[in-house]
């Protein structure tokens, strides 16, 4: 029974609002779960599972699979379809919003894991966003997403964006392959791509702490098109003399744009700002 046939059985409809596409394509399943790389004894999150397609896939290559639904019409459907599979673990909720460190294990002691998903493209950023800051980091992680979005994870600079700088801070982001829309149901509008992110243990850069890291990064980006020396100023809400001053000392011209700056440069700038007086 496929997709269209098990929700129309249940009289349910795909909800756009949720950004509901969902993967059946047995052979692009199957890559996704390879270019995870998981062990008999990997813990995975999936986010979204959905029908529990990609479920099915990870619960024959992993030790267990905690899967997040928030819609409460798909949870009854995935937990009769994985009632004798112990593996699995059906959570239902907001990713966004549930603690799952009981199960993930705390900030001090985290549980390795990986995250594997097929996510909602509205909420990609705010996802990754949350695995990064708010739960224990995982090993790795493999997300199916919008092309678009994929292409902007990888930037380098020259063509850097806000998200690009936040997830190359804690992993290295990699397209693994392209998907064709015909092998989702409902077929989404956009293309899709699937990205690996292999998360590292510290990050690759030295800051004096993420949060004023990422005070500086948003200061810079807040006004894109405008020279570092203007955002800067205008972010970190000084004058545009001592953000000149603050660029020149971290080996930063002044009138560079941020989408150009290196991840070391963004760290050097924070450092400097870390041990301004003001």
């Amino acid at each position: 029974m496929n997709d269209r046939q098990l929700l129309e059985q249940h009289s349910i409809a795909p909800k756009k609002s949720l950004g509901q596409n969902f993967l059946h394509d047995p052979h692009t399943l199957d890559k996704i779960v390879a270019s995870a790389d998981l062990t008999p004894d990997t813990t995975v999150l999936e986010i979204g599972p959905g029908t529990g397609n990609l479920t099915a896939v990870l619960a024959d290559h992993a030790a267990r699979v905690i899967a997040v639904e928030l819609d409460d019409r798909l949870v009854p459907i995935l937990r009769q379809r994985f009632a004798q599979q112990a593996p699995v673990e059906i959570v239902h909720g907001d990713i966004l919003e549930i603690d799952l460190g009981d199960r993930l294990g705390t900030m001090a002691q985290p549980k390795p894991y990986t995250v594997v998903a097929n996510v909602p493209y509205y909420i990609t950023s705010a996802i990754m966003r949350h695995v990064f800051e708010k739960l224990p980091r995982p090993q790795r992680m493999v997300l199916t997403m919008q092309r678009e979005v994929a292409e902007r994870l990888i930037a380098e600079p020259g063509d850097m964006s806000l998200l690009a700088v936040s997830v190359q801070f804690y992993g290295q982001p990699q397209i693994v392959m392209r998907l064709s829309p015909a092998v989702f149901w409902p077929r989404p509008d956009v293309d899709s791509a699937v990205v690996r992110i292999d998360v590292y243990d510290t990050p690759p850069v030295d800051v004096p702490n993420e949060a004023l890291f990422f005070r500086v990064v948003r200061a810079g980006f807040s006004q894109k098109r405008k020279q570092l020396r203007n955002a800067i100023s205008n972010g970190l809400h000084v004058a545009k003399t001592q953000a000149g001053d603050l660029l020149t000392q971290a080996g930063i011209d002044p009138q560079r744009r941020a989408e150009t700056l290196t991840l070391a440069e963004w760290a050097a700038l924070a450092r400097v700002v870390n041990d301004s007086p003001t």
